[in-house]
């Protein structure tokens, strides 16, 4: 064959990644990438995240659910519903419910530390906060870094009441410090040598009196200070959910800006990306089929829960739109996940050049190369993982194809290397057909994690693709 044909059929036959930055509206990327920002830096628990969320969802035009529940729903309608204020619904209603939904899940929990129910100590003269580390982490990674206490209380006369302290500029922080290298004669695996109980943030150090022989005098100024600020004594650490999550604002990486380092990526990103889709998505004539965001906690630590993926409030929440809509009865439900489809939107493990051998090169998500898409996730013999179909993968590359977004194929790291899971096995246990898809990540579960701009904008617009595929 000639040189000319040769390079014909190669251009014809053969897969070729392309980056994004190359095509993409580099304006356009920049604009929404600020709003990221903007969101990802208020956002830094799941309670937080949910609001901002519903207040954008509201801002365009959805109304809670219990607005429809005299009047019914009808096509075009925009609906939202919460649970326990850490997960997050909502929809837009096309012709026929039964005629199958379009969704993106996500899920809204991030790793960090969480304050044991009895967490305040003194020892030493110093006050000191207890935590229990929630979801996979690298202990060390939380060590000698600016922390936030930040939450949500219920006093014992039933008030709630938000607490913040650490994410302001002239806030105080708190720290789990390490000890000195000159010191540190530790030896062996990180994942021993850093420990769970250790995780004791700093917290305090003035004592409230000089009176000889008071017991505690540094953890009493504490809970006075505590007191004075929010009106919180030491029992209502029992009705808390308080966390202590990195105080480090978002920041734009990279000389060229092309990255945002920032804490909790995964997976708000793909949170926000499906929201702000779902908001944008184009009803040409009204929507044909509905379209669904579904925004779940828990996911980092199995998706156990009322407010995880194996709760039933997503279930209870079609089954009163099927009833809103005229129709009853669990087999509808069932019938109608049959014909629905997903894409479980969750960050992908980014390729790493420092940490070359823990990807396979030719299946590892480049950054600023668009959304990375899984067909399986699990560890090992693909353990844990639901698959997607041939027949759905080429449903999904052709519908990005045809809008022109970036994509990339990719897996979990290296066979046999490590491995997990996202939501998608839980629906697909109920018959939904679904693929994983998401922003591909560096640093992951670590406290200040990478993402390429580009990405993070065609993972909005291969969602938004997605929703609308069934309406224009």
């Amino acid at each position: 064959m000639k040189k000319e044909e040769v390079k014909k059929l190669g251009e014809k036959l053969t897969l070729k990644k392309k980056n994004a930055w190359f095509t993409l509206d580099r304006d356009a990327v920049f604009a929404y990438s600020k709003d990221y920002m903007n969101f990802i830096g208020k956002s830094v628990t799941e309670r937080l995240a949910v609001r901002h969320l519903v207040d954008l969802l509201r801002e365009n035009g959805f109304k809670p659910l219990s607005s429809f529940e005299e009047g019914g729903v009808k096509k075009g309608d925009r609906i939202y519903i919460t649970k326990g204020g850490k997960a997050l619904i909502a929809a837009v209603i096309g012709e026929d419910l039964k005629d199958g939904i379009d969704m993106v899940a996500a899920h809204l929990d991030a790793p960090r530390l969480d304050l044991k129910p009895s967490p305040l100590v003194e020892d030493s003269g110093l006050a000191m906060l207890k935590t229990h580390y929630y979801g996979g982490v690298k202990k060390y990674q939380w060590l000698n870094i600016p922390l936030a206490f930040v939450g949500t209380v219920v006093k014992s006369n039933g008030e709630s009441v938000d607490v913040s302290i650490g994410m302001s500029s002239d806030d105080p922080v708190f720290v789990i410090s390490d000890i000195l290298p000159h010191l540190d004669n530790r030896e062996g695996d990180f994942r021993k040598v850093f420990q769970g109980k250790d995780l004791n943030a700093m917290s305090g150090s003035i004592p409230i009196t000089d009176v000889k022989d008071f017991e505690n005098p540094v953890k009493l100024m504490f809970l006075n200070l505590l007191y004075e600020k929010y009106g919180l004594v030491e029992e209502d650490f029992f009705s808390a959910d308080i966390q202590l999550v990195p105080a480090i604002e978002p920041r734009e990486v990279g000389l060229d800006r092309s990255m945002i380092g920032a804490y909790a990526h995964d997976d708000r990103v793909c949170s926000y990306t499906a929201i702000t889709a779902l908001k944008d998505m184009s009803t040409i004539n009204k929507p044909k089929r509905t379209a669904m965001v579904l925004l779940f906690d828990r996911e980092e630590i199995g998706s156990e829960g009322v407010t995880g993926a194996k709760g039933r409030f997503w279930v209870a929440f079609i089954e009163k739109l099927l009833n809103l809509s005229g129709e009853k009865g669990l087999y509808e439900i069932d019938f109608l996940l049959e014909k629905s489809r997903m894409i479980s939107g969750d960050v992908a493990a980014g390729f790493d050049p420092t940490f070359k051998d823990a990807h396979d090169q030719a299946n590892a998500a480049r950054l600023g190369y668009g959304i990375a898409i899984l067909k399986y996730t699990g560890s090992r013999g693909k353990s844990g993982t639901s698959e997607a179909s041939a027949e759905f993968m080429g449903y999904v590359r052709n519908l990005l194809n045809e809008k022109g977004v970036h994509w990339q194929s990719t897996i979990l790291g290296e066979v046999d290397r490590g491995g997990g899971g996202t939501v998608a096995k839980f629906f697909a246990e109920r018959g939904v057909t679904v693929v994983d898809a998401g922003t591909a990540v560096f640093g992951m579960h670590s406290p200040f994690e990478l993402l390429s701009k580009a990405d993070l904008y065609e993972t909005y617009r291969a969602y938004k693709t997605f929703l609308e595929g069934g309406n224009v």
